[in-house]
């Protein structure tokens, strides 16, 4: 820090600071007729090996020390340790009240994520977006620049990127929980994780996964939950019903393909044959493109397909008592009234290697005849979206034609190809 100061003020020697309290009282008198920002990266590292340094900074911006009020120079504390980030404004913490912005950065989303990685074909870049999220430094630092060519290179991308033992990306999703300063027993926490990974994404499901009673999940989930690394949802129809999903692709990847065969992958001259023997597992991941038809049904859908601005967007189950079952929704979409109620939008299927027909159009016909016996606002007029990255059948798309509340959305309308 003593370096950059000096090479900052244009100063022939190097500062030498003895203390911290040394440190940001120089780097709070920067500054002149603008503001200047001072950034102090991975900050919880610091903190690790100085846990009163957000103490010294508090004590540096108090109040009574009146020359800080000319002071210019502004303060960015930045980490990727979710948890840690989030307790320094919390509760008694001695810099709550000192923070005059807090912001979460976001990964890139899926359209996003294709145009910086270079890839132009939609089933490509979801693919890709399904192993390494929207991260952008997994292109450059992690990748090494090494973008998938086309839909005939994506095979090999995976094996000499993801997969290889020498790339930095094949132990990355290992190296994200070690992050987190606040995890000790990191088992438990990969556990839970595989658990997810494997489809298992109801506490009663990872409990039964893991062998252990459902009460003893509560912890790890909640610091998982904290720690940014999963996150639950609803289901909108059942309250008490509560679904678990990993935030970070990569780690989905990692829990669902690398995992299970990861001494292999180690000592493999060519894992390109493991990676073909892995399809499955990765072929099966198809929540990723259900999340992914959520966001843009929240965020991007024309008005005209819905009929109104959705307010709410999530999955649902819905009892079919006549046939003693039940049906799961991967897309329900909900406008806000003005009295605060839920109306119904529509409700959609997601299939990414499943040409979708006729059937999984009566199925969604039925599941809304189901919704307006138990009236549901909306229901009869709910529009019925089918998802696809495979196609459609023809009987599929003359149905769409002649039924206005009947839609199709392909990867070219996710991605905004025209």
């Amino acid at each position: 820090m003593g370096v950059a100061l000096a090479d900052h003020l244009k100063v022939p020697a190097p500062f030498a600071f003895t203390s911290w309290h040394q440190a940001i009282d120089a780097l709070l008198a920067l500054g002149g007729e603008r503001r200047m920002p001072v950034v102090i990266d991975e900050f919880p590292y610091l903190v690790k090996a100085n846990p009163q340094l957000p103490s010294i900074i508090q004590n540096a911006l108090a109040p009574l020390r009146p020359e800080r009020e000319t002071s210019r120079a502004s303060l960015l504390l930045c980490g990727s340790a979710m948890s840690f980030m989030g307790r320094l404004l919390s509760g008694n913490a001695p810099l709550r009240g000192r923070a005059g912005m807090e912001l979460i950065v976001p990964t890139f989303d899926h359209r996003l994520a294709a145009e910086f990685w270079g890839i132009d074909d939609p089933a490509t870049a979801l693919k890709a977006h399904s192993i390494v999220g929207g991260t952008p430094a997994y292109r450059r630092e992690f990748a090494r620049e090494d973008t998938p060519g086309g839909p005939g290179d994506f095979d090999d991308w995976v094996v000499r990127t993801v997969l290889s033992p020498t790339s930095p990306l094949f132990r990355e999703a290992r190296y994200l929980l070690a992050e987190e300063s606040g995890l000790h027993d990191v088992g438990i926490y990969h556990s839970v994780l595989a658990a997810i990974a494997s489809r298992n994404t109801q506490r009663g499901g990872i409990a039964s996964y893991l062998g252990r009673k459902s009460g003893d999940l509560a912890h790890p989930l909640a610091v998982l939950e904290d720690a940014g690394l999963i996150a639950r949802a609803p289901d909108v129809f059942k309250d008490k019903r509560t679904t678990f999903t990993i935030t970070e692709p990569l780690v989905t990847f990692y829990h669902a393909v690398m995992r299970p065969i990861w001494s292999d992958l180690e000592h493999a001259r060519d894992t390109s044959q493991l990676w073909q023997r892995s399809q499955q597992r990765y072929a099966s991941n198809g929540p990723h493109f259900e999340h992914i038809a959520r966001q843009w049904t929240r965020y991007e859908a024309p008005a005209e397909l819905l009929g109104d601005h959705p307010g709410l967007v999530g999955a649902g189950t819905v009892n079919d008592p006549i046939h003693r079952t039940t049906h799961e929704l991967d897309v329900v979409a909900f406008a806000l009234d003005d009295d605060g109620g839920h109306r119904l939008l529509a409700i959609g299927e997601v299939k990414w290697g499943e040409t979708m027909g006729l059937s999984h159009l009566d199925r969604l016909r039925r599941i809304r005849d189901l919704l307006t016996a138990q009236g549901r606002a909306g229901s009869q007029q709910a529009r019925l979206v089918c998802f696809s990255g495979s196609g459609f059948t023809d009987d599929l798309r003359r149905a769409a034609v002649d039924e206005q509340a009947v839609a199709l959305v392909t990867l070219d309308d996710l991605y905004g190809v025209r």
